[in-house]
């Protein structure tokens, strides 16, 4: 019995031994045909024995020691994000592409077809050092991978692919405000190689320069169009510069509903005071004082919106000049008043107010006397002499019959006119009903005029 157990139990393991050897060698042939499919282990080291990385010194350039290396650039420009008249920038965001050769990293290929490669292959390889003049802010889209794109071809042509925003300088000129037109560009420019080692340029001439279909909600864009120059510095000498120009044309429609709108309907409101009774002290005293407060509102809140700039604005000489008018039509109410206050004491003077009147009284009313209570006196009449049709000229003979049809009017002098207005202080009213609204007529011609072309 024994000797039949233990010729069962080593006939077990016997088989327990071949099905674990059979197991073995069909996982190790499965690995096998795994990793002949899948070759992603191995790919970036033949990416670099193919391009051969390893064998050359990417920390200089092509061709050094040599020709300046051409590097083409063409643009896309996604957006505009945003344009800031406070900070003096505009925000971009924007496809930069690079193109150049590079024969180190030429490689064999029957197909004639180029490699594409992500961001993780641009740390090992020479690459353009292009900045952006000017720049307050930019950086590289980094979602969810950095956005760079690296593209290379059989013959060692390189495209160079980046998403990049940035905050760059714009020196706006804000003297025809909000009616202006600014000019702006964005700059670019490498940073370590001059022209004697670089020479950049606009790979498709005018058409490198392509935009997407933008709106933007204050501007709208007139042209794009690109351009080429040199920059000198004095101590590393002359460099390649690119420009992105783009001139924008601001909307005026926001600003008409904010701001002049607004302003016209104050002007026009205090202008409302010269068809109210001269007594009414208080009822013109207010609607003026509003009037005027509410200026300095506009004024104010335009003022802080904008940069401090030291010279003056087209949308300042309007609100200053519609300020002037409202502060002139306060005035001339004070001029009104002090006239017929004036009126009145004269006659106080020459005893044409009765006894019975109480001077304090009806200047503590209203601060001025009533014209009810006093006893005004009719303009005198020009003789008849003067005003007859029928009259001798000093050169003509007194024997001829007198000519008909013309009369003999004395100019008034300028005192005259003042004591006039002083007399009838009514006038300054009826007159100012006419001057003002002619007057900023004429202003307004003349202002859209001058800003609208």
């Amino acid at each position: 019995p024994f000797l039949i157990k233990e010729t069962y139990c080593s006939t077990i393991a016997g088989c327990w031994g071949v099905w674990v050897y059979n197991v073995c060698c069909l996982s190790r042939r499965i690995d096998h045909k795994l990793m002949r499919q899948d070759s992603t282990k191995s790919l970036l080291i033949k990416t670099e024995q193919l391009l051969r990385i390893e064998e050359h010194d990417f920390a200089m350039r092509p061709g050094f020691g040599g020709a300046a290396i051409p590097v083409g650039i063409d643009v896309q420009v996604e957006s505009i994000d945003s344009i800031s008249e406070v900070n003096m920038d505009f925000t971009m965001t924007l496809y930069l592409r690079h193109y150049w050769k590079d024969e180190r990293l030429a490689f064999p290929s029957r197909s004639n077809v180029s490699r594409t490669f992500d961001g993780r292959l641009v740390k090992k390889m020479w690459v353009p050092d292009v900045f952006f003049v000017h720049s307050k802010r930019s950086f590289i889209h980094d979602t969810t991978m950095e956005n760079i794109m690296i593209r290379v071809y059989p013959d060692g042509s390189i495209l160079y692919s980046v998403r990049i925003t940035v905050t760059a300088l714009c020196s706006m000129d804000f003297s025809s405000f909000p009616l202006d037109t600014q000019n702006c560009s964005l700059e670019l420019e490498s940073y370590a190689y001059n022209e004697n080692d670089l020479m950049l340029y606009w790979k498709n001439g005018n058409d490198s320069l392509r935009t997407d279909e933008m709106v933007l909600s204050q501007f709208f864009i007139k042209k794009f169009h690109p351009s080429s120059g040199l920059a000198f510095y004095s101590s590393t000498g002359w460099y390649n510069r690119l420009y992105i120009n783009f001139i924008l044309r601001r909307h005026i429609f926001f600003f008409m509903l904010q701001t002049y709108f607004p302003t016209m309907l104050m002007v026009l409101l205090s202008w409302v005071s010269f068809w109210i009774d001269r007594r009414a002290v208080p009822a013109r005293v207010s609607l003026g004082i509003t009037t005027v407060l509410t200026m300095s509102t506009i004024i104010t809140g335009v003022s802080s919106s904008m940069p401090q700039v030291s010279y003056v604005k087209a949308v300042d000489i309007y609100l200053w000049t519609s300020f002037l008018f409202v502060f002139l039509s306060v005035i001339e109410y004070a001029a009104v008043n002090y006239c017929s206050t004036l009126e009145e004491m004269r006659r106080l003077k020459r005893g044409k107010l009765p006894t019975s009147y109480n001077t304090s009284k009806a200047m503590a009313f209203d601060g001025c006397f009533h014209d009810s209570d006093i006893e005004l006196t009719p303009f005198p009449r020009l003789p008849t002499s003067m005003t007859s049709s029928h009259h001798r000229t000093p050169l003509q003979n007194p024997e001829d019959p007198p000519i008909e049809g013309t009369r003999l009017r004395r100019q008034r002098s300028v005192q005259e006119n003042v004591d006039l207005l002083l007399s009838n202080s009514y006038l300054i009213d009826s007159y100012s009903r006419m001057a003002f609204p002619l007057s900023y007529l004429l202003f307004n011609t003349i202002y859209w005029s001058m800003y609208s072309s």
